[in-house]
């Protein structure tokens, strides 16, 4: 299998808006997604300057913006204001506040206003269970359901992921989004299970090309590597030291 021709969409993950400018034009990449962590790491200190103009970069498909509060009725009028940036514009909303309290009534509120969201920072099935009962069926609406971060408890997320994929089947327009993916291997895992998207830093967005290769020509690749390495390093054995003292 070729990346061309997996089913999963793949949504590029970051706040570097050059990195994003580059990927805009790559047909692999069908949305872009990003968080307040990583616009920190990013630099960024205007966020709704920084969504202007990644809007302008990307007009025509999915992005998501996250709100900030951590208080349900200013995260509602964020997500209002958010929405209203652009037609292709998804609001990112927690699944809870910090205190743990569940977003349900706002993502009602929001979905029956039309507005798009994308709830993340879920990492059960019983979470994408209660999220699916405040959907709006005629709202497109994302799931990020934390496959990663499952994975680094010890834990498999693909039984989490397959459960809530089923659990999105009644909302033709809800996709489930594997977030956080760790390895390239979780590309093809989404892709095998039918989840809806995955997205991706450009670390693992820079692999993709691997896919399929075959794995003798690999394993010479990276005899080459080796060998190329060692000789623009100008590293020496004195093997005849040890013939001599032999």
């Amino acid at each position: 299998m070729s990346a061309e021709e997996m089913r999963v969409k793949i949504f590029a993950d970051g706040a570097d808006l050059n990195v994003i400018s580059r990927l805009a034009v790559n047909p692999w990449i069908k949305g872009f997604t990003t968080n307040p962590t990583l616009m920190l790491k990013a630099g960024v200190n205007d966020y709704a300057g920084f969504a202007r103009k990644a809007l302008q970069i990307v007009p025509d498909r999915p992005i998501s913006f996250e709100v900030f509060s951590d208080d349900f009725d200013e995260m509602e009028q964020q997500a209002l204001a958010i929405a209203s940036w652009g037609s292709n514009v998804f609001v990112k909303v927690p699944v809870t506040n910090t205190r743990g309290d569940f977003s349900g009534q706002l993502i009602r509120r929001l979905t029956k206003a039309n507005v798009q969201v994308n709830i993340t920072a879920v990492l059960t099935a019983e979470q994408v269970a209660c999220v699916a009962d405040c959907l709006v069926s005629d709202t497109a609406s994302l799931v990020s359901v934390f496959a990663g971060r499952i994975a680094d408890t010890g834990r498999d997320p693909l039984p989490i992921i397959v459960r809530s994929i089923e659990l999105l089947q009644s909302f033709p327009r809800s996709e489930l989004i594997w977030a956080s993916p760790r390895e390239l291997l979780n590309v093809v895992q989404a892709d095998q299970v039918g989840c809806h998207i995955i997205t991706a830093t450009p670390d693992i967005l820079a692999k993709l090309s691997l896919i399929g290769k075959d794995l003798t020509e690999y394993s010479l690749d990276t005899v080459k590597m080796f060998r190329q390495d060692a000789v623009a390093a100008g590293y020496r054995i004195d093997t005849k030291r040890r013939a001599a003292s032999a």
